[in-house]
């Protein structure tokens, strides 16, 4: 078998609809009209009996009983033998509180991420004899699933909201926030849930791979502003825009690409109504839209 990947939630932070928004998108997605969406998180898997989950979302219960190929085998035992976190943001590691269930797995993060997994103690409901927590240097690969290696590399971002001091420098490359390159010895995916610009030694990387899977989050920059939910742009949150001049639309013109994937989406983001122009304009330039259960192969 190859490698696939399933996704088990396409949307940003608080999920479509998110629970106290009333913008258009959670409207819809509340009266059924355009199809919700939970909270951001990637499964892989080359077998398709053993699974890595990217990053474990507040929603992983409902994401892993949607997907049969997730469910149990046994009394206690799971498909689920890996989680990876790209970086400490609530979204990303609230699912670890889902997964203290006595499962036995293996946890891959940076060793910064691990801080701020290790300075919280309610983590410690994930029980050390059975939730092997490993420590992943940057750029050096590590066999995630049999068949499956891993290579986690900095992409520019900034620490955890609850983590923000002061001065935030929102273009940080370190440990904070990571991209994973995957492969199991044929093709390489890319997964960069979150990314502030795209660098040259960025686009260079990403250069021939056979899929990527990219920061979705805001339509433009000022999206959420215009919405009048929040002053802050994209690029104060860490994140690049879809559209314009420098947005990652533009940015993946010049870099050759199997099959692009927007991930991440935020809930006001127009992408998100599958008829909105917005969407057709993606789509048109080659990128695929997510969406919670869909399986892709590169």
């Amino acid at each position: 078998m190859s490698l696939r990947a399933c996704i088990l939630g396409a949307a940003a932070g608080g999920g479509l609809p998110q629970w106290n928004c009333g913008c258009l998108n959670c409207n819809l997605a509340r009266a059924g009209e355009i199809p919700s969406q939970s909270q951001s998180s990637v499964a892989f898997s080359v077998n398709g009996t053993d699974w890595a989950v990217l990053n474990a979302s507040p929603d992983i219960r409902d994401q892993m009983a949607w997907i049969p190929s997730m469910h149990p085998t046994g009394l206690r035992e799971s498909p689920l033998k890996a989680v990876l976190l790209t970086n400490g943001d609530i979204d990303h590691v609230a699912g670890l509180l889902t997964l203290r269930e006595q499962q036995p797995f293996t946890l891959f993060a940076t060793r910064e991420i691990h801080g701020v997994i290790e300075a919280n103690p309610i983590f410690t409901a994930l029980r050390p004899d059975l939730v092997i927590r490993r420590t992943v240097a940057l750029d050096a690969p590590v066999e995630l699933l049999p068949r499956l290696t891993a290579t986690l590399f900095a992409v520019p971002g900034k620490v955890p909201l609850y983590l923000e001091g002061e001065t935030v420098e929102t273009e940080l490359e370190g440990e904070q926030t990571v991209g994973v390159h995957l492969t199991d010895g044929s093709k390489n995916v890319f997964y960069i849930p979150g990314c502030a610009v795209m660098k040259l030694n960025l686009a260079r990387r990403l250069q021939g791979a056979d899929m990527v899977f990219f920061d979705g989050t805001l339509w433009q920059d000022d999206e959420m502003v215009r919405a009048g939910l929040s002053q802050k742009t994209g690029k104060r949150m860490g994140h690049m825009s879809m559209s314009g001049d420098d947005g990652s639309m533009a940015a993946f013109e010049g870099i050759t690409v199997g099959r692009k994937v927007f991930v991440h989406m935020n809930n006001t983001n127009p992408v998100l109504r599958p008829d909105s122009a917005e969407r057709a304009e993606a789509e048109a330039r080659g990128w695929i839209i997510a969406a919670d259960g869909m399986e892709l192969t590169p």
